[in-house]
């Protein structure tokens, strides 16, 4: 029987593994940034392209911020299911309300093109506590150790993990549950394609035609999927065969 010291060490190698993987490139850019950066992480930064300011990216904490094109794209789809969701419901205010789990680009694009869209973000990193009343902290570890008040309060949740590994997706999946409303809710998840057949077992989602990139190009290849099929928008569902639906 493995030592106490041991199974640590042998669950550190697993989450290593399951971080999602830097190209080449990126991995040499990786080891410039932490030298840069020092024990005490990233400067506030701004995405290319004339895109959002976020804080840096701290890989360290399997951080990749989406591109320009990908975060625009999810924002505007967004704010396409918050106006189904108004017309559906008798509370504008509770259908409009959208939880951004562990993904911070999304949230920053929002509330640049909708400041008074009612957004959540909920982060692992303290940094985003800039964000005031919109920041929750989250520990995947703890998937529902969150206020009270959120609990099936979101008609919107858009997820994306922050390891590749089995463990990861079903806390996530936890947290999806405890956020989503009972009557129905539009999960987009984001995650990478290896977690195809697991994603559809616990949360029901389809991948989709879009395939979402990242500002620091991941070996990993990334996929978007839903419980709702988009139908001409995001390149639709895909069949199991990779053409749309």
């Amino acid at each position: 029987m493995a030592s106490g010291v041991e199974e640590e060490r042998v669950r550190g190698e697993e989450e290593e593994d399951d971080r999602p993987q830097l190209s080449a490139a990126a991995a040499e850019a990786l080891r410039e940034f932490l030298l840069e950066q020092g024990p005490d992480g990233g400067e506030e930064g701004e995405e290319g392209g004339g895109g959002v300011e976020l804080v840096a990216e701290d890989w360290r904490l399997s951080q990749f911020w989406y591109d320009e094109r990908t975060a625009r794209a999810l924002a505007d789809e967004v704010v396409r299911l918050i106006s189904l969701s108004v017309q559906a419901s008798s509370s504008a205010a509770a259908a409009a309300a959208v939880a951004c789990v562990a993904c911070p680009t999304l949230y920053a694009y929002l509330k640049t093109s909708s400041p008074d869209l009612p957004a959540q973000l909920l982060e692992y990193d303290e940094r985003f506590g800039q964000y005031g009343g919109d920041f929750t902290f989250y520990d995947y570890n703890q998937p529902e150790e969150l206020p009270a008040e959120m609990k099936h309060a979101y008609r919107i949740v858009v997820a994306d993990p922050p390891y590749l590994s089995k463990e990861c997706l079903e806390k996530v999946a936890k947290t999806v549950s405890f956020l989503a409303h009972p009557e129905g809710s539009f999960l987009l998840l984001l995650t990478g394609e290896v977690q195809r057949d697991r994603a559809f077992e616990l949360l029901n989602v389809r991948p989709c035609g879009f395939k979402p990139q990242h500002s620091n190009k991941l070996g990993n290849e990334f996929r978007l999927f839903t419980n709702y099929d988009p139908a001409d928008r995001l390149g639709g569902w895909e069949q199991n065969g990779g053409a749309t639906v």
